[in-house]
């Protein structure tokens, strides 16, 4: 399991794609926080780094599916996934470290936002001034996004042997997952809309980006993971 994990990683930064895609994605999340003036945090008056929590699940629903959508489709492709198959590891093994390298390279990406925080802890006045429970309580969001959105990845991978359709359908479900629900809910239709909400991705981050980490959030955002992996083995276990 070791060595498929570090064949991923490999893989991976092995080309240019890989350090292009991590580069695009905090280019952009740097326009965003820093540069465009209409959700600059030098513009807002007050230390916060809203735009970067607000916004990120957007960069992600794209990041994401393109990173996961080669995990088990290429090896289709490439008729290497039969050999893997004999490999003395199991379905899940399998499923899992690849799962894991998506893992580690999702907190690759996020882990330089962290210069953000530091560098808005020094433009507060007085120097300190920015709520520290909420941006903590958002970024432990960020990652529980990126982990459950690499699931959905692997499930749309082990789905098809085209990394075009894989990445595709990897955004759709990510889209649905996190802005669907949500945007169900609004419609108030019944006394179901509340219930409708909370399966929707956004509302339990946005729980969390209140600083309070709750237990619930977490242990839904894990459900979806064990959920979208659960399903990934029955595809490729049936096909």
């Amino acid at each position: 399991m070791k060595s498929l994990f570090l064949k991923e990683i490999n893989a991976f930064f092995g080309n240019l794609l890989g350090y292009l895609i991590l580069a695009l994605f905090l280019v952009a999340m740097g326009l965003i926080v820093w540069v465009f003036p209409e959700t600059s945090v030098l513009d807002y008056g007050y230390a916060d780094l809203e735009p970067l929590f607000t916004y990120t699940p957007y960069v992600f629903t794209f990041l994401i599916p393109a990173i996961s959508m080669r995990a088990i489709a290429e090896e289709k492709r490439n008729h290497t996934w039969e050999l893997l198959q004999t490999s003395p590891l199991s379905l899940l093994e399998i499923i899992l470290a690849k799962y894991f390298a998506l893992l580690v390279l999702v907190f690759l990406a996020v882990l330089p936002t962290l210069i953000y925080y530091f560098s808005i802890l020094q433009l507060g006045d007085p120097a300190g001034n920015l709520d520290q429970a909420s941006f903590f309580g958002s970024w432990i969001g960020l990652l529980m996004i990126g982990a459950v959105f690499s699931a959905v990845g692997i499930f749309s991978s082990a789905l098809t042997s085209q990394q075009v359709v894989a990445f595709v359908l990897g955004v759709f479900m990510c889209f649905v997952i996190y802005f669907g629900f949500s945007a169900l809910a609004e419609l108030n239709v019944g006394n179901i809309a509340y219930w409708v909400e909370e399966l929707s991705l956004s509302f339990h981050y946005m729980n969390l980006s209140r600083g309070v980490v709750d237990s619930g959030d977490l242990f839904f955002m894990l459900g979806m993971i064990w959920l979208f992996l659960g399903l990934s083995v029955l595809v490729l276990r049936k096909k």
